[in-house]
This record gives C-alpha cells, sequence and structure tokens, in this order.
C-alpha cells in the first residue's frame, strides 16, 4: 500500500488518470447518480450521496467474481466523516502465520462464487508480480468451497465445512485483536494506492454511522484490470 498524504482535491478525471498508470481501468458496477466519472465508484453513508453498505459483508479482495480480481484498487474520500476507517491486513503475513495443518487446507481449497457461472479460484495462489504466496478470497460472496478442484479427492465442501471455513478466514484476520490489521483513519487529501492481490480490507463498522452523527462519508474508488488470473504456480 502506498498512503500519499495531502492531496487536496482529487477530481474524478485525475483519479481515472492516475489509475491508467497501472493498467485498463475497470468499469466499475457501482454506477450512481453522483459518480464523478463512469469508472469511479462512489461509495457513502448518505444513499443519496453513493453506495451504503458497500465493503460491510467480510474481509475480501476486489473482483474476485471475475476471471482475475484486480490488479489495484486506489482511493480517494471526497468527504471525510468524523469516523469510518477502511481496515487493510497483508495477504501474505496471513498465510504465514497458519499453522502447517491448516495452510495444508487452505492449500488444497478453490473457492466458488457462483455454481453456474462464476471463476473457481485457488484460495492460496501465487501473487503474478512478487510471487509470494497470497489469498484470492471475498467472505461476503463465496458461496462454496471445492477441495482438490480438477484433481483426485475433488468434491465440495458440506455446509458445515464452508461455515468452518469462512470462520477461520475470518478468524486470521482478527486474532490477537487485530494484530495483523492497519486501520486507516481518513484525513482530508488522503489518497491510497493499493496492491489488490497483495492486501485484502474491509469496511469498518463506523463506516455505516449515520450522516446526521458523524457527518458525510464520500469514498471514490477505482479498480484496474488484472490480466493475470490466479495460478498455483506460475
Amino acid at each position: 500500500m502506498l498512503i500519499f498524504k495531502d492531496q487536496r482535491v482529487i477530481t474524478g478525471d485525475q483519479q481515472v488518470h492516475i489509475s491508467e498508470w497501472f493498467g485498463e481501468v475497470e468499469d466499475t458496477f457501482y454506477k450512481h447518480e453522483k459518480s464523478p466519472h463512469p469508472k469511479v465508484a462512489r461509495i457513502s453513508n448518505d444513499p443519496n450521496e453513493g453506495y451504503t453498505g458497500v465493503g460491510r459483508t467480510g474481509w475480501h479482495i476486489d473482483g474476485t467474481f471475475q476471471y482475475a480480481p484486480n490488479a489495484y484498487s486506489l482511493y480517494y474520500m471526497a468527504s471525510v466523516p468524523k469516523e469510518g476507517a477502511t481496515v487493510f491486513a497483508p495477504l501474505t503475513e496471513v498465510i504465514e502465520d497458519l499453522s502447517p495443518e491448516k495452510y495444508a487446507e487452505w492449500d488444497r481449497l478453490w473457492m466458488v462464487i457462483n455454481r453456474r457461472t462464476g471463476p473457481i479460484h485457488p484460495l492460496i495462489y501465487t501473487h503474478p508480480r512478487s510471487k509470494k504466496k497470497v489469498l484470492c478470497f471475498h467472505l461476503g460472496l463465496t458461496c462454496d468451497f471445492v477441495y482438490n478442484y480438477r484433481s483426485p479427492g475433488e468434491r465440495l465442501t458440506t455446509p458445515q465445512e464452508l461455515e468452518r471455513i469462512l470462520s477461520d478466514i475470518n478468524q486470521e484476520f482478527v486474532k490477537d485483536n487485530g494484530r495483523i490489521q492497519y486501520k486507516h483513519n481518513w484525513e482530508e487529501g488522503d489518497f491510497i494506492i493499493s496492491d489488490n492481490c497483495a492486501v485484502a480490507h474491509e469496511a469498518s463498522p463506523e463506516t455505516q454511522t449515520s450522516r446526521s452523527q458523524v457527518g458525510l462519508r464520500v469514498l471514490h474508488r477505482t479498480t484496474v484490470h488484472n490480466p493475470i488470473p490466479p495460478a498455483k504456480t506460475l
């Protein structure tokens, strides 16, 4: 992650232009009438200003519903509330902290977003640029896991296994009082560029606090297309 302070006002056109330094900018599915650009997602605590509830379904990386998750996510807080942090966590460090038994199980798991049409991604895979081990996951979108995809012993998890695995993944991010987390409390002029394949994130509960209590929260997010799908080895 790179955090740039005191950037003043960044327009939608400027954010898209900066994002294009890293590749093709996705045509985001969060299309709000007040978005400053068709490729800028506008997220808010006021439905009249942007989409609400975004990022509150659990720890995740962006774009897991696609052939490849987004390469980068870029964030600019256009209107800063009194509270409403975004929380980040490094994926390689999460994997390195796993017990040998848990790593062995996760290394056999593949994430299923949609049983009919969605992609199937390895839970643990090799980052296309750093070559480090990372996770492809979304705790709020996963409908199933497959053990040993396209290998001997392939099978879907049972409902009980699915519930346990999702709980186990979440626990790795929240254990030890969230030691692995970085909680970014936004200030005016903050701009963040995040390697989406290396850093997971979640919107804190305070992001949903009403405008009347904490003021208006407006987050502008762009995502950059990733041409390389998750793979076990590269």
